[in-house]
């Protein structure tokens, strides 16, 4: 099957956003063994995504427009479907409940602009937003399939992996229905992870293994089309431990899952074991403790911190020794291991983290950017690591919290 991703938007022709979906879309799709031949941008305009529309169904079998599926006078992107293929939209009911629901919980004004989001092609089928309130579409007519999927990233992935992946599979009898794994890594990159795995990778079939490079990790993702989830399970099970097993490898696995990122790992792991933590961060201005509190339950296991940016400031909140610290500098191991061990002194908590060093662009004490020291303690003593990162400032930032999780991880994972 040949596709083509139909993206709407003239905010992504003006340069405003980036159109990270098609790159998403297309990652699922051969995923699931369907080749994406076109990628096809369109702004806001009844006509030209009409005309974009005909010209896709004339090269392709299966077309997804994505996003223009919300409230606003230039959300078109059902209505253009709708007349193009002589389909009445309808409202969806369960959709619709959803939305009363939403406004009622919110306490927000409901305008009659807003139930434009659950409407749905009359001959097609729903496609459920598990995160808004915009349904999306699908339907098969004169021999080829369409998709409609909401703009927002954070709605149109699961919609597509969890949705619509699952009922084309039933629609083209494909050999059952499609299964997937997402093995998560931090500190090896790409290139690296590709070689270690080059015999499984070129050798696969069934399931199939494709590694994505994110920003500071490394996924891949694993899928299989079974006829139960006890099959694929048993496939994807015996694929990830021969992965695992390999060399150089498995170290550097920490989690499972789409979302399940190492913030959440680490979290769960804290609240398993019932283990607190505090911590003291410099260069990272809170971004640590921050990155901890998004997740869910945080306040069980995190009994608050430290931001000290200045070497005064360190000494004052921290009780560090000031002329030991003007002696060995705030890029250094000592204070790291002062930070860390007053954090967890002050706070009372298991555990203390302490992030310190040269975010960049400059140099800080004679110390090249991209130079970090994280430590921690613990009841059982106070160590500390260097670090060095490359590019940008907000990069060796984003790294130095992922590092300092990985750390806190691997720590949890060595104690019993």
């Amino acid at each position: 099957m040949k596709a083509e991703i139909l993206t709407v938007g003239t905010e992504i022709l003006m340069g405003q956003i980036v159109n990270s979906n098609a790159a998403t879309i297309s990652e699922l799709l051969n995923d699931f063994g369907i080749d994406v031949v076109y990628h096809t941008t369109v702004g806001d305009n009844f006509q030209r995504m009409t005309r974009a529309l005909a010209q896709a169904e004339e090269r392709v079998d299966f077309i997804i427009m994505c996003g223009g599926l919300g409230p606003t006078e230039d959300d078109l992107t059902k209505e253009v479907l709708a007349k193009h293929l002589g389909e009445e939209l309808v409202q969806d009911k369960a959709g619709y409940q959803k939305l009363l629901d939403y406004f009622e919980k919110t306490g927000r004004e409901h305008t009659p602009n807003n139930d434009l989001q659950v409407l749905t092609l009359k001959g097609g089928e729903v496609l459920k937003n598990e995160v808004g309130l915009a349904v999306g579409s699908f339907i098969e007519k004169n021999g080829k399939f369409y998709a409609a999927l909401p703009g927002p990233p954070s709605e149109m992935r699961p919609m597509l992996s969890n949705v619509l992946l699952p009922k084309l599979a039933e629609k083209t009898g494909a050999n059952g229905k499609l299964y997937s794994r997402v093995l998560r890594f931090y500190g090896i990159g790409e290139s690296q992870l590709v070689t270690k795995l080059a015999d499984l990778i070129n050798q696969q079939t069934d399931p199939t293994i494709a590694p994505y490079a994110k920003e500071v990790e490394v996924t891949l993702r694993l899928a299989t089309k079974c006829k139960s989830e006890q099959e694929a399970n048993e496939k994807l099970e015996k694929i990830k431990q021969e992965i695992l097993k390999t060399e150089d490898v498995g170290e550097f696995f920490y989690g499972e899952g789409e979302y399940n990122t190492l913030a959440n790992v680490t979290v769960e792991l804290l609240k398993e074991k019932g283990v607190t933590i505090s911590a003291a961060e410099s260069l990272t201005a809170g971004m640590f403790q921050s990155t901890l509190c998004d997740i869910v339950g945080a306040s069980e296991i995190f009994k608050g911190g430290f931001v000290t940016y200045s070497q005064e400031t360190k000494a004052e909140f921290l009780g560090i020794n000031a002329e030991e610290l003007t002696q060995h500098g705030t890029v250094s191991e000592f204070c790291a291991k002062e930070m860390a061990r007053c954090a967890r002194e002050k706070s009372g908590a298991d555990i203390g983290v302490s992030l310190t060093g040269v975010a960049g662009p400059n140099t800080l004490e004679g110390k090249e950017a991209g130079t970090v020291w994280i430590g921690i303690a613990t009841k059982e003593g106070v160590y500390a690591l260097e670090h060095h990162f490359a590019r940008s400032r907000q990069f060796v930032r984003m790294n130095s919290v992922m590092k300092a999780l990985s750390m806190v991880h691997k720590e949890l994972l060595s104690c019993s």
